[in-house]
């Protein structure tokens, strides 16, 4: 099997992945536990029919499903920054007096996002450039071949390094974007019918006629709109795989670093603020609400006074003690992380933490609500009746007849949760500096906006990526709101009859 392999990618290849240390961090843990936990759910779904019914109409709906496309796209990317290791510093398996030479690693953790985009990683540039630029963006004194000085814009070592003059920058980004473009559109093309082939094998029709149908948007899925947008997305990446490796599409830094690659590699903060906070705030808003509104006396006192007490302390200031709390244990315990990832990990972490803390009391007061209501209902009257022990009535009666308001909260807060990091990152009280974050870049950005000439892309690279993962999470919120909240299921039944 081994001499299959070394054929196939080569012995040097081969050796460098098995000289690969893994890196298993906190927030790596948590993100596949929760793909886990969503695969059980699913599963579960699928299973009884009145939760496969709302799924159903969230499917049908083509705006949703184009912004489940895109949120799947960001999920790919976190996905790929989760899986973390470092890099052996020596070929493994070279033998030194009979004996097996030892391997060392390299401090820097790195993920499979990273080899992907080393081109972008290790293409640092001295200072600012603008997007496609081929020169710095501020003038330096350079020394001529003659020994005479002027001041000019310094060439870039890597932008536009392939091209003998720079005044035929335009036309190649031109051509190669057309060239990105097409082999995009033509691997697109391949995908779709593909799986237009396989919706044919599925469904038990000719290839011509399955075609058709989805053509025309006959289909139960919207795979007509779904299949737009991911030709969209084809035609993106390969326009970013023709282009980066040759430009800096996004600019640079100050310290020169590829804009772009920070953008991506914030995706995996911005994903993991969002459903690990929302993991931490649940079981307390779940918990603490359902037990208020069912036990009511001198227990929904203790609840509402601890999330009034809660409310009344403001979030900021809360999560900038805590976060400092935090940076100081961590100063002072630097033997506890072996590498930088895991300091900036761990404050990752616990930032999560604070926010689900600070963020259950609005789930909270909604579901003590609607169990106050249920609680007076004939069916959990019978049950208190016949003895039903509480906590299967809270389980069984109540927790099924909320869950459609706490699958609306959870989607609303996601998008509100990732602009929160922005927010804390800009006021200094978010993730570590070291870790690439949407908030980070635009605190960096903020002061570069009042100079001459303005360092504007860094900015702009932030708000684009942020504002398609919040509008798209917002539109698949729309849905799911809609097909879980009984009143509206209610009001559109009555309009269809």
């Amino acid at each position: 099997m081994t001499t299959v392999l070394e054929e196939i990618v080569g012995p040097d290849t081969l050796a460098y992945w098995r000289g690969l240390k893994p890196v298993l961090l906190w927030t790596d843990v948590l993100v596949f536990l929760l793909v886990g936990v969503l695969v059980i759910c699913i599963w579960y779904a699928r299973r009884r029919e009145h939760l496969r019914a709302p799924w159903r109409q969230v499917f049908a709906r083509p705006l949703a499903m184009a912004a489940a496309v895109v949120m799947s796209c960001f999920v790919v990317v976190g996905l790929l920054d989760s899986v973390h290791f470092r890099e052996p510093l020596q070929p493994q398996g070279g033998q030194d007096g009979g004996q097996q030479q030892e391997v060392f690693h390299a401090v820097e953790v790195l993920s499979l996002l990273d080899l992907l985009l080393r081109p972008l990683k290790e293409q640092v540039e001295k200072t600012y450039s603008a997007p496609f630029a081929t020169h710095l963006y501020a003038k330096e004194t350079l020394e001529l071949p003659d020994g005479t000085r002027v001041r000019d814009y310094p060439r870039l070592v890597y932008g536009g390094a392939h091209l003998e003059d720079p005044s035929e920058r335009t036309a190649d980004v031109l051509q190669r974007s057309l060239a990105g473009l097409a082999t995009g559109l033509g691997w697109w093309l391949l995908f779709a019918l593909l799986w237009v082939a396989l919706l044919a094998y599925r469904h038990h029709r000719p290839f011509g006629s399955q075609l058709r149908q989805v053509l025309a948007g006959r289909t139960v899925l919207p795979w007509r709109v779904m299949l737009g947008v991911l030709a969209l997305v084809f035609m993106a990446v390969a326009w970013a795989v023709e282009l980066a490796p040759l430009y800096h599409i996004f600019g640079t830094d100050k310290v020169g670093q590829d804009v772009f690659y920070q953008t991506l590699k914030s995706v995996r903060t911005a994903l993991v603020i969002g459903t690990l906070t929302t993991l931490v705030m649940l079981p307390f808003a779940v918990l603490l609400g359902l037990m208020a509104g069912y036990f009511r006396g001198w227990v929904d006192d203790v609840i509402q006074y601890l999330y009034t007490t809660l409310n009344s302390i403001p979030g900021v200031l809360l999560i900038a003690s805590a976060v400092l709390m935090l940076q100081v244990y961590i100063d002072t315990h630097p033997e506890m992380f072996e590498t930088a990832a895991e300091r900036a990990d761990m404050r990752l972490l616990f930032l999560c933490i604070i926010l689900g803390v600070t963020s259950w009391t609005t789930l909270c007061r909604l579901l003590r609500g609607e169990a106050l209501k249920l609680h007076g209902v004939d069916y959990v009257q019978a049950a208190v009746a016949f003895g039903v022990p509480h906590f299967r009535i809270l389980s069984r009666h109540l927790l099924p007849n909320v869950m459609h308001i706490v699958l609306i909260t959870v989607v609303l807060d996601f998008s509100g949760l990732v602009l929160a990091e922005a927010i804390l990152s800009y006021v200094g009280v978010g993730v570590d500096p070291s870790m690439h974050s949407w908030g980070n870049m635009i605190n960096g950005a903020r002061l570069e906006m009042a100079r001459e000439p303005m360092v504007w892309w860094s900015l702009l690279a932030a708000f684009v990526f942020m504002f398609l993962l919040v509008l798209a999470a917002n539109l698949l919120a729309d849905a799911v709101r809609d097909a879980f909240d009984p009143r509206t299921r209610d009001a559109a039944a009555g309009r269809e009859s």
